[in-house]
């Protein structure tokens, strides 16, 4: 497209002819007058804007040669009508979304669709740094530690009510302490005698093998592993003596100052389970009455 009398190539041109020259559509004569030339000829104004002219999709009026024209998504717009729909702004300068059908400015968007701060209740900006939890949004900057309040940032914390910890000051404000260590218990560990351990820290006071998941007993209210207990406060069993623990289901049959294990408890001579049955003491050993009366 070119106008008449501003030389040079490439874009529109506008000017006046002092030679015969007719509008290509109308062909009134261009003497004198303004005009726009195009591939196949030159225009007259009126023409110009009447046949390649856009209708604006705001006020639905045709966009003059002389108006600045704004473009976007297969739709035109007089300068003054590129506007945001809530707040009527001039979007001609500035960002703006498109909602469905409708142009609004960044403010008006932010206001209508994006989260806003649980802390501040100020926007949240779309691109800025957040934080969400629980179907609740933060500047990063506000989600601070309630006890602290220092801003958490994306460092581990912990939820209490309405309140959010760091880890730091919800241990040492609310964490129970190990009974060993005395240090925070933040998870796991096991309880005993109604006190609180870690897990790694509640281990026989024999051998130090940890106890957690296994069997064990106490002794002075101090915890042992079964082998630790046996072997330094079980009876000992007279025939192979081993501890007589009676975990595990273990019976065991008692005769003055001595202790047997039920499959131990056998006749000195012939070997015969005495459980349950007669026997007679013959010094140290234990015989059936079959085995006495031989004597």
């Amino acid at each position: 497209m070119e106008q008449g009398m501003l030389a040079g190539e490439g874009g529109p041109q506008t000017g006046t002819m002092t030679e015969c020259f007719d509008c290509d559509n109308c062909k009134e004569s261009l003497y004198g007058r303004k005009y726009i030339q195009m591939d196949n000829g030159p225009y007259c104004i009126p023409c110009y804007d009447a046949h390649f002219a856009n209708t604006c999709d705001e006020c639905k009026e045709l966009i003059g040669h002389d108006c600045r024209e704004l473009y976007y998504e297969d739709r035109h717009y007089h300068e003054h009508c590129f506007r945001c729909f809530r707040c009527d702004r001039s979007l001609a300068d500035e960002p703006f979304t498109c909602q469905g059908e409708e142009l609004l400015c960044n403010d008006c968007y932010c206001s209508e669709f994006s989260s806003k701060c649980i802390a501040c209740e100020k926007t949240v900006m779309p691109g800025s740094r957040k934080l969400e939890y629980n179907g609740q949004t933060w500047h990063e900057h506000c989600f601070i530690c309630s006890s602290c309040q220092q801003p958490i940032g994306s460092r581990s914390f912990i939820p209490d009510k309405e309140d959010y910890y760091c880890v730091p000051c919800y241990e040492s404000k609310f964490a129970p302490r190990c009974t060993r260590c005395k240090k925070s218990l933040t998870k796991g560990g096991v309880t005993y005698r109604d006190e609180p351990w870690h897990k790694e820290c509640f281990v026989c006071t024999g051998c130090k093998t940890p106890l957690a998941g296994q069997q064990f007993t106490s002794q002075d209210d101090n915890p042992y592993c079964i082998k630790c207990f046996g072997n330094l406060y079980a009876k000992k069993c007279s025939a192979c003596t081993k501890p007589i623990t009676g975990f595990g289901g273990g019976k065991y049959v008692s005769f003055e100052d001595r202790h047997w294990h039920h499959n131990c408890f056998n006749c000195a001579r012939c070997k015969t389970s005495l459980v349950g049955k007669g026997f007679i003491p013959d010094n140290d050993e234990i015989l059936c009455r079959d085995c006495s009366n031989d004597l």
